[in-house]
Order: C-alpha cells, then structure tokens, then sequence
C-alpha cells in the first residue's frame, strides 16, 4: 500500500480499497516538536496458520514540516485486516510508510507493535 502526502484538502473520505482512499495523509505541523499516536485496532493475519493477530501499535515522530492525520491512519492500519504478515515485518513497513508520508528519515519514526498473546506468548516489536 503506498503513502501519499498531502498538504491541502483531505481525500481519506471512504475506507481503506474504495476509489477515496488516498492512503496516509499529512497536514502542516502546526508547532509541536514529537507527536505519539496509539492504536488497539491493528489486525492481520499470521501468514503460518492463517489466525488473526491483534496488535496495539503505537506511532512516536520527531515533526518536521507536516503531521500525520489520524482518520487516514486509522484507515491504513484498518487495511493490514486481511494481510499475512509477521509482527517484526509489520513493523517495520508502518514506520517505512509513515517516514515516507512525513519526509523523514525512518530514524525519526519509532513504530511498537505489541501483540496480544496467542498460544501464550506476547511479541513486542519496535523499530
């Protein structure tokens, strides 16, 4: 799934896969020097056994220029829904395309995934 920056009018109308989507979408930063961002609402799939993984994510960012705007990045972390990927890979692709939708360096982005135990193990993974 790309990122796409934005600096104007929000496009993110629709859901993550309709023709509104325009994937992570920025603002202006109107002056804070760190933003964090939680979600509990990340879910994909393990891509072994098929089984569903529930993840808090949490987004941590040095701001630069811009700022990312929540209602996109909840449609992007909605469209991980259906995807097999493993935690460690999973994040690292969120803080490569939330660097890339900021115009930072992936060292300015901190991405923590925490998974919910399943068969009695956590995983804890940050960039």
């Amino acid at each position: 799934m790309g990122s796409q920056s934005r600096s104007g009018d929000f496009v993110a109308l629709g859901h993550a896969g309709s023709e509104h989507y325009a994937g992570l979408e920025t603002f202006p930063n109107p002056g804070v020097s760190r933003v964090e961002m939680t979600s509990d609402e990340l879910t994909a799939v393990c891509p072994i056994t098929g089984q569903p993984d529930l993840y808090t994510c949490t987004i941590e960012y040095r701001s630069d220029a811009l700022c990312l705007e929540s209602k996109s990045l909840k449609l992007y972390l909605a469209s991980f829904r259906n995807e097999g990927a493993f935690c460690e890979a999973l994040a690292v692709r969120i803080r490569d395309d939330v660097s890339q939708a900021l115009e930072l360096p992936a060292k300015k982005v901190r991405i923590t995934l925490r998974q919910k135990a399943r068969g009695g193990i956590t995983i804890v993974a940050a960039t």
